[in-house]
C-alpha cells in the first residue's frame, strides 16, 4: 500500500532541473564571503563546524517543497556580536529570501545608529522596517505578481551581545537552551521562543481578545486550527493579504480572499522578544524551523547534541528528525531518501538547524572573530 502511494506521488512530479548536478556534486559552495562550503550527504546539505564571535557552529538543511523555502543566516563580528536568523517560508520561497537579504542588514543599520549598543527596541524596528520593505515590493508588483501577497514567511532571530541573549520570533520556529544542571552532568531542555501559532489555546485567546467582534476569528479545520480558517500562524513577514486590505481582494485565489471587510489587520509582523543574560551552565542554543520540532522534543534535541561531538550536531538533528518522519509512514529512512524532492513534503517539511556552542570565554571578553563571518545557509540549494 504504502509502496504504491510512493509510485503514484513520484508520478506527478518531474525531478527538479539541475537536481542531478547536485547529486553529482556533493559540495555547495554558496557563500563567496567566508563562510566556506556546505557538504550534501544524502538528502541533507550541512556545514559540520564553524567558528564565530560566541563560539562554534553548526548547521544543516534538508528539502521537501518543490522549491526550498526555508533560509538561515549567521552573521558575526563586530560592534554587534553575533547574529542568527533561521527564516521558514510558506506559500512560496520569495518572503524568506526577501528576510534572508534585509533584515540583517537593517539590523545592522538601526544598531549603528546607537553605537553598536543592540536593544530589543532595534530588534524590533528592524523587523518592522523589513515588514514594511516586503509590503513594498508587494504593492509594486501587484499588477504582475499579485500572488505575492500571499507569501509569509516565519523569522526567528538570536542575538548574542554583551553577554546578553536576545531572541526574537514570529511564527513556530523555535530556539531552545541547553543548560547544565549542577555537578551532574546532566543537561536540561529551556525553550526560549514564543510560538505564535493558531493551534495553542493562548494563541487563540489573544487572537480572540484582539478582534472581539469577529466570531470566525480562529476556525478549525480538519482537526488543524488556523487564523480566519486559512493559516496557522499568526505573526509573520509577509502575509499582506491578512494584514491590508487593497490586497484581499482578485486576482488573489478564492481561497485567500475573506468574505467580510477587513477592518484591521489580522496578522501582525511584531515579534515576541526575550533577553536572557547568558550563564555559564548555558552550554548551547539549537534554533531550528518547525520541521525539526515536529519529529523532535526539546528534550530529545537536546539529548542528541548533547551526546554527542560538536561537528556534525545540526545534521544528526536533522537525520533523526527524518528517521522518525520515516518511522511515522511505517518506512526505513533509507526508503525516504529514495522519494523526489516535490514528493516528499507528503512526508516532512523544509528543515533547517543551526546549533551554536557557546564560549563564554569569548563571550565575557567581547573577542570578535577577524574578519566578520557573514554565512547563508541554503540560498543556492533551490
Amino acid at each position: 500500500m504504502l509502496q504504491a502511494l510512493m509510485n503514484l506521488l513520484s508520478l506527478c512530479w518531474r525531478p527538479l532541473e539541475g537536481n542531478d548536478n547536485n547529486n553529482n556534486n556533493n559540495r555547495v559552495n554558496n557563500n563567496p564571503r567566508g563562510g566556506g562550503d556546505f557538504v550534501r550527504d544524502g538528502l541533507v546539505w550541512s556545514k559540520d563546524i564553524g567558528r564565530c564571535s560566541s563560539g562554534e557552529f553548526s548547521m544543516a538543511v534538508v528539502q521537501a517543497n518543490q522549491v526550498l523555502e526555508d533560509q538561515s543566516q549567521i552573521e558575526s563580528g563586530p560592534p554587534f556580536g553575533t547574529f542568527v536568523g533561521v527564516y521558514d517560508g510558506h506559500g512560496g520561497p520569495e518572503a524568506a529570501r526577501y528576510v534572508c537579504d534585509h533584515l540583517f542588514r537593517h539590523f545592522r543599520d538601526v544598531s549603528s545608529e546607537g553605537r553598536g549598543v543592540v536593544t530589543a527596541e532595534s530588534i524590533e524596528r528592524a523587523f518592522l522596517e523589513t515588514e514594511r520593505g516586503f509590503t513594498a515590493l508587494v504593492s509594486d508588483m501587484w499588477n504582475t505578481r499579485p500572488n505575492l501577497a500571499t507569501v509569509g514567511s516565519c523569522c526567528l532571530v538570536g542575538v548574542i551581545s554583551q553577554q546578553t541573549l536576545f531572541v526574537a520570533n514570529l511564527g513556530d520556529s523555535r530556539v531552545v537552551l541547553g543548560k547544565k544542571v549542577g555537578n551532574t552532568g546532566g543537561i536540561a531542555a529551556i525553550q526560549l521562543s514564543t510560538e505564535h501559532n493558531a493551534n495553542l489555546e493562548e494563541v487563540r485567546h489573544e487572537l480572540k481578545e484582539l478582534h472581539p467582534n469577529d466570531p470566525q476569528i480562529v476556525v478549525q479545520k480538519h482537526g488543524v486550527w488556523r487564523v480566519k480558517g486559512i493559516i496557522q500562524v499568526s505573526r509573520s513577514i509577509g502575509d499582506v493579504y491578512m494584514k491590508h486590505a487593497q490586497y484581499n481582494r482578485e486576482p488573489i485565489q478564492a481561497k485567500f480572499r475573506l468574505c467580510e471587510p477587513m477592518n484591521m489587520p489580522i496578522l501582525t509582523a511584531t515579534p515576541s522578544i526575550l533577553c536572557h543574560p547568558l550563564q555559564p551552565n548555558d552550554s548551547f542554543l539549537i534554533f531550528a524551523s518547525d520541521g525539526l520540532w515536529e519529529h523532535l522534543s526539546n528534550e530529545n534535541a537536546v539529548d542528541i547534541v548533547q551526546r554527542h561531538p560538536h561537528a556534525g550536531s545540526a545534521k544528526r538533528l536533522v537525520k533523526a528528525a527524518l528517521q522518525e518522519a520515516a518511522r511515522k509512514r511505517e518506512m526505513r529512512y533509507s526508503d525516504l531518501r529514495r522519494i523526489d524532492q516535490r514528493v516528499r513534503r507528503h512526508f516532512h517539511d523544509d528543515i533547517t538547524v543551526v546549533v551554536l556552542f557557546l564560549n563564554h570565554d569569548l563571550i565575557s571578553r567581547g573577542i570578535m572573530q577577524e574578519p566578520p563571518l557573514s554565512l547563508r545557509s541554503a540560498l543556492e540549494h533551490r
